[in-house]
């Protein structure tokens, strides 16, 4: 059995804190629970924490970048928030510019950008 990596609810939002190292099949669960999860809540915004992954590969860049298309497919924005500086490096030389996928530094500033992105649409709306 493979560990699962914890979806939390905050208002409109889901927060995914990934915090342990991620196996190919726990990456595949966690594609299956953030689509469910968008369905059943409602949700119109996805954070994805990596602040503890360390390292990445082209698989968990790939994953990222997933779980960003999979979100929109159901009318939610994703943003990662927590991307190290050596992360970052490793992406962009691993050729995964993640297009699509919008970054924020840290958790407050990633809600801030999904809350931004929410009131310009109600303006177009």
């Amino acid at each position: 059995m493979t560990d699962r990596v914890p979806i939390l609810k905050l208002g409109r939002v889901l927060l995914v804190s990934i915090q342990i190292d991620l196996e190919d099949q726990t990456v595949l669960d966690l594609q299956d629970d953030l689509a469910e999860r968008i369905v059943t809540t409602g949700a119109i915004g996805v954070v994805i924490d990596i602040t503890a992954l360390e390292i990445v590969d082209s698989f968990v860049g790939r994953m990222l970048a997933n779980a960003a298309a999979i979100s929109r497919m159901l009318d939610a924005e994703t943003v990662v928030v927590g991307m190290r500086p050596a992360v970052a490096i490793t992406l962009v030389e691993l050729g995964l510019s993640l297009g699509g996928v919008r970054t924020a530094l840290t958790l407050e500033k990633g809600l801030a950008l999904l809350e931004r992105g929410r009131a310009t649409s109600a303006d177009r709306g």
